[in-house]
């Protein structure tokens, strides 16, 4: 009699290597059935946006490869989990369940009830880590609570210790999939239509390689090649100095343990790669806000922004969204996401202090916008992001910092590279007029080919009046 094989599901983990819960299924010696759930319902509005489905299907689409190159293959379904679930363990008289942990509400519910209908079949249900560099509840402070700052969770977490990544034996896992003979219905990935259609708003992301092994180069190009000169450059955004893993690490292509190894042993010194970590621990960060505060998503962090008056202002926003503010560094940046997916974290907060302090238009709107928007779309990180720009947030920074486009741009894309690169109506504006187009004369827009109000927008705020505006209702909510 064959053995009861182990169902394996592949969540928010899409790779091989270093998959502490597809090692232990491989160690149990049984056979493997592997497969992805796609429930368009998890998390109501929180399901996946438009951008990251298309990551989605070519992440699948590599991992389904992978596996049939081991004469496996990655069972797709579509539809509530539980019911598939359901199902599975039926068809296939599986003995276990492994999986790896995810950490948002909806996730977390799921899980619970996942585990329940394993009980109730007596099928061994285990959740694993590897996500994140440490769970959520390992990281407290002193009196067993979770911190609030990031400077002391910075600290907490480089004092752990981080396992090193594990590899996987690929003779093992063919042997496992080749083990389970039964054949099961599956969808195929295209049935899912993730992928735009008409029209096909996606041509621009092909600079992108989606799987584990695109994961892989990019991470050993950028601590080969970008490391070295990240801390002193990362916040130009027409360099190329950003690793661009976000969406890699987001779909669980690498491990956050396999980039601490990579970068700690890449660096001739804890210097040089410090910079670098702090972004990966600002992750775990916004996660451990997340597991927390579930409300982080939805609700501000400091009670006291519930009261504050946000404007509805529909005609801006969607000028922001185009990219049509009358701000070069914020249309670049904007003009950027849509034509990629993708934003340089500079112009982020750039873009999202002008939406939430100069418009006043609530920082729900961006993070509705950018979920929708971005390949890397993450629910901890968006959300995090955007109250710590909105001041609202964990360790947020203070409301009055108000970011000024011009002086942003002036200090950081100096001879306006990046906004030329996407906003082509100033490719002929110099450099002393690129930041503030609306300073030039009626003869020098005919001249530069750039008349505001035809060719390219006038700001649709004043910066100056905005920010006092911002400022009067931070102080009126303060009083």
């Amino acid at each position: 009699m064959d053995k009861q094989p182990i169902l394996f599901w592949f969540r928010n983990d899409l790779r091989l290597s270093d998959n502490s819960a597809l090692n232990a299924a491989l160690q149990t010696g049984r056979p493997l059935v592997v497969f992805y759930i796609y429930d368009s319902n998890l998390g109501s509005r929180w399901s996946r946006g438009s951008a990251s489905l298309w990551w989605l299907h070519h992440s699948l689409k590599y991992l389904s490869s992978k596996l049939d190159s081991l004469g496996g293959r990655l069972y797709l379904f579509k539809g509530e989990t539980t019911a598939i679930l359901d199902e599975l363990i039926k068809k296939t008289d599986a003995s276990a369940l492994f999986f790896a942990r995810q950490y948002a509400q909806w996730d977390r519910l799921l899980e619970d009830k996942v585990q329940k209908l394993c009980g109730d079949y007596a099928v061994d249900c285990r959740r694993f880590a590897g996500y994140l560099l440490n769970e959520p509840d390992t990281v407290l402070n002193k009196s067993g609570q979770p911190y609030k700052v990031f400077t002391p969770y910075w600290r907490a977490v480089l004092s752990f210790d981080i396992p090193p990544p594990k590899n996987l034996s690929t003779a093992k896992l063919s042997k496992a999939l080749g083990a389970f003979s039964k054949k099961l219905r599956s969808d195929k990935l295209a049935e899912w239509k993730l992928l735009p259609r008409k029209p096909n708003w996606a041509r621009g992301f092909d600079i992108w390689v989606p799987g584990e092994q695109g994961a892989k180069d990019l991470l050993s190009g950028f601590v080969k090649q970008n490391i070295n000169r990240y801390e002193k450059e990362r916040d130009f955004p027409a360099y190329d100095m950003t690793s661009q893993l976000s969406a890699h690490l987001h779909f669980g292509e690498l491990s956050p343990r396999q980039i601490w190894a990579k970068v700690k042993q890449s660096c001739e010194s804890e210097d040089i790669a410090a910079p670098y970590l702090r972004q990966i621990v600002w992750r775990e960060f916004s996660y451990h806000l997340l597991y927390f505060w579930p409300s982080l998503l939805d609700e501000p962090f400091k009670d006291k922004f519930a009261e504050f008056p946000w404007k509805k202002n529909k005609k801006w926003l969607i000028s922001w969204q185009k990219g049509l503010t009358g701000f070069p560094i914020i249309d670049a940046g904007m003009r950027q996401l849509w034509a990629i997916g993708w934003m340089h974290n500079r112009v982020r907060m750039i873009v999202a202090s002008l939406l939430v302090k100069n418009l006043m238009i609530p920082w729900q709107e961006g993070e509705r916008w950018f979920w929708d928007t971005l390949v890397d779309a993450d629910p901890a990180n968006n959300a995090a992001g955007w109250q710590w720009v909105a001041g609202c947030g964990a360790d947020a920074a203070p409301y009055f910092r108000i970011f000024n486009p011009a002086r942003q741009s002036l200090k950081f894309d100096a001879e306006g590279d990046y906004i030329r690169k996407w906003v082509p109506e100033l490719r002929q504006v110099p450099d002393k007029y690129i930041h503030e187009p609306s300073t030039m004369n009626p003869e020098q827009m005919e001249q530069y080919n750039c008349v505001l109000g035809s060719d390219y927008p006038y700001p649709i705020v004043d910066l100056g009046e905005s920010r006092e505006n911002a400022l009067a209702a931070y102080h009126m909510l303060n009083k």
